[in-house]
């Protein structure tokens, strides 16, 4: 018997989103009611959680869907690459997570090793990018299309130990993980990511649970 997936459109402001580490405003973006996210210039570490929680939004197994636009800050640093995704099963206190994130600035560099680089899955504390890259170089990255300042869509799909991302609603994933590192069983949180460098947009979030 399949399990029962039970879809969930969720609007996005300030009454629904929680922002940690990061800062957050309504803005409307050609036309559209969207929602603005900035990490907070204080945190200096990489793949930290620097995000935006969704309220009362309790992630186990299933989809989620975002729509996701990522431009880079006046003041961005040359490492900026425009980074913005999603972190998911986050536990109460913000100490652990999984994530898979974009950067679009690689998605169409001249150089190949960075369009390699322009898909990324970490663990948060301690599965980083830069020892994922160190200790299983190629596993945790990938390439794919997509470029600064226009719409991706980010389609996450978890069970169990595994976690798909498709873009653009294509019909093949662009990474597979095979082995998340906190485990079949953790559940929690849903967070809107973005890191050093970015100014973040996301709309027409949807959530569909499967546990």
């Amino acid at each position: 018997m399949l399990p029962k997936a039970n879809a969930q459109s969720i609007k996005l402001n300030t009454n629904t989103l929680e922002p940690f580490q990061a800062f957050m405003s309504s803005v409307t973006l050609n036309g559209k009611s969207v929602i603005k996210v900035v990490k907070d210039s204080t945190i200096k570490g990489v793949d930290e959680p620097t995000f935006v929680k969704i309220r009362d939004v309790d992630f186990h197994n299933g989809t989620i869907e975002v729509k996701v636009l990522s431009k880079l800050l006046k003041n961005a640093p040359q490492s900026a690459r425009g980074f913005i995704g999603v972190a998911f099963r986050i536990n109460d206190d913000n100490s652990r997570y999984e994530s898979i994130y974009i950067r679009p600035t690689n998605g169409r560099a001249n150089e190949q090793v960075r369009r390699n680089h322009s898909i990324q899955y970490y663990s948060y504390p301690d599965y980083k990018f830069d020892r994922l890259r160190k200790e299983a170089p190629e596993k945790y990255e990938s390439y794919a299309d997509m470029d600064l300042n226009r719409w991706i869509t980010m389609r996450i799909e978890v069970s169990g130990l595994k976690a798909k991302l498709f873009l653009d609603n294509s019909s093949q994933p662009a990474l597979i993980v095979n082995d998340l590192f906190h485990g079949p069983d953790l559940k929690g949180a849903i967070a809107l990511w973005v890191e050093v460098g970015t100014e973040g947009y996301f709309c027409d979030l949807k959530v569909t649970k499967k546990d």
